[in-house]
């Protein structure tokens, strides 16, 4: 019997949230931010999750910035307006379509889309992961509050690795071994 808070490859989508061009230039530690979210998506990828990505105005705010976008071959897209990906209706019908109940959540602000949308994901009844190493915000105090929040809610906060290997569950595959040059 496994932890309940242990993620399980099946039923866990990721969701990738507004990492755009317009955005990022100003979000603390870009760098890390990327190199992580880039870890998720490649990932997620191996263990074969259903991906999400959202673009929040892409008019504008632009798209998905490339680092990222290059890593997101067979996602699914979607634009809102709305801060939260569950109040988009597109967005939350995507989620829904996957069958998924627990959203491993990465991407920016933390404290604005990231937040609304694990808050609303867990008033829906999905379970939520934020992956604190694959978030940010322009300022690491409204980063620290939001995963605060989340998890005084009922998310778990986590992280990359954390994350890739709960769903990996053991070592000595070609899945592990992809996971792990991942994470080096």
């Amino acid at each position: 019997m496994r932890h309940p808070q242990l993620l399980k490859r099946e039923g866990t989508c990721l969701l990738v949230v507004d990492v755009q061009e317009r955005l990022l230039p100003v979000i603390h530690e870009k760098e890390h931010l990327l190199k992580n979210i880039r870890r998720l998506t490649g990932g997620a990828k191996v263990l074969g999750l259903p991906v999400i990505v959202s673009e929040q105005y892409p008019k504008g705010l632009g798209p998905t910035v490339g680092p990222v976008a290059e890593t997101l071959e067979g996602a699914d897209k979607g634009d809102k307006i709305t801060f939260s990906c569950m109040a988009d209706k597109g967005l939350a019908d995507k989620i829904a379509r996957t069958s998924c109940d627990t959203l491993l959540i990465c991407g920016i602000e933390s404290h604005v889309c990231v937040l609304q949308t694990a808050l609303d994901a867990l008033a829906s009844g999905l379970k939520v992961h934020v992956a604190a190493d694959a978030v940010s915000s322009r300022n690491p105090e409204n980063k620290r509050l939001a995963l605060e929040r989340l998890k005084d809610a009922g998310a778990v906060i986590t992280s990359t690795e954390s994350a890739l290997f709960e769903m990996l569950v053991q070592a000595g595959s070609a899945e592990f071994k992809k996971i792990s040059d991942l994470v080096k």
